[in-house]
């Protein structure tokens, strides 16, 4: 586990999507966030006390998230200074970046002489097995999506929660450095090795007796450079009940202008004929918008009118809850 409480990195970011992980801790856990660090032309907030790194220190803060994606997921300069600056005040440091903080010589031995420690949230296990696609015991719900970093995070925690409070047993299995941040656990599924994509799904999800397991999504089928991760975790997750989430109002496929978006129902179409293979029953039980950038009142008018193309509850699990989806698991 990463000790907490946590200190938020936003660092120089101005890309609303590039801090998810920030916001996914602070918006989740907030209980475990003394405050936010950003420097001067980040125009971005979690809403959170700004503080320098000595005064998310004094506050108890115990490590320092970098909980920002840039391109490529490198370790730039700056990054790594703001990082030392954290480990000299005496907090660990946690990072989702494809760069591990344990290959820049200046953090190790930073963090050894501080007698702190470095977190590499992308590292997956290192003994996983291949998929084999048998049946095993259980109920498993898998949020899919149209696009990368539509809110299949979200979703999912809220369904587990909705499923929860309802005296039904229910668990968050993450596979993304956010979801893992937050649950403390999980397999950072793009992380693995192609062949062991399934293997590590069917590991964190064994078989059950009652409840669900509820299993975070990633990519999409339709995204020219992820979709072999989607198909994975898809085949992996043998899915029950499949909620597939969106954002309304995208211009094209994220970081691939003048690639378009899927439709909702080809989306759908496409993720349950291929979780056949592993899960012959599976079904679509839900639509999850993010609806953040409308009016509340469009909002719901847009849910309202996907439910009835789809056929399925529609909803946007941040402003109207998950309760009519999980009524569809009954």
């Amino acid at each position: 586990m990463i000790p907490s409480p946590f200190l938020l990195y936003l660092g120089h970011c101005n890309d609303a999507i590039g801090i998810k992980t920030s916001r996914g801790l602070a918006v989740f856990r907030p209980d475990a966030c003394v405050g936010e660090f950003r420097h001067d032309d980040c125009v971005l907030t979690l809403g959170l006390d700004r503080v320098t790194m000595a005064e998310g220190a004094a506050r108890g803060a115990r490590t320092l998230v970098l909980g920002i994606a840039n391109a490529g997921g490198v370790l730039e300069d700056a990054l790594v200074d703001d990082a030392l600056a954290a480990i000299a005040c005496g907090m660990h440091v946690a990072s989702g970046l494809h760069q591990r903080l344990r290959d820049d010589p200046r953090l190790v031995a930073a963090a050894r002489q501080a007698g702190v420690m470095l977190f590499d949230v992308r590292d997956p296990p290192a003994d996983l097995k291949v998929g084999t696609g048998r049946h095993r015991a259980g109920k498993r719900l898998l949020t899919v999506g149209t696009d990368c970093s539509v809110g299949k995070m979200y979703a999912t925690l809220a369904i587990a929660r909705e499923l929860q409070a309802r005296g039904i047993p229910a668990d968050f299995r993450a596979t993304g450095q956010t979801g893992i941040l937050i649950a403390g656990d999980g397999v950072p599924i793009d992380a693995v090795v192609a062949d062991f994509i399934s293997g590590a799904i069917e590991r964190i999800t064994p078989p059950r007796t009652e409840g669900w397991d509820v299993i975070e999504g990633q990519g999409s089928l339709f995204h020219p450079s992820f979709a072999g991760v989607s198909l994975g975790l898809l085949h992996g997750s043998q899915p029950d009940a499949i909620v597939l989430c969106h954002e309304p109002g995208r211009a094209h496929m994220r970081g691939l202008p003048g690639q378009p978006l899927p439709g909702l129902a080809e989306t759908l179409a496409l993720n349950l004929q291929l979780a056949r293979l592993t899960s012959p029953q599976v079904r679509g039980v839900g639509i999850c918008l993010n609806t953040s950038a409308l009016a509340e009142s469009a909002a719901r008018a847009l849910c309202d009118r996907v439910a009835g193309e789809i056929g399925l509850p529609c909803t946007d699990p941040v402003r109207f809850g998950v309760a009519t989806v999980v009524d569809m698991l009954r």
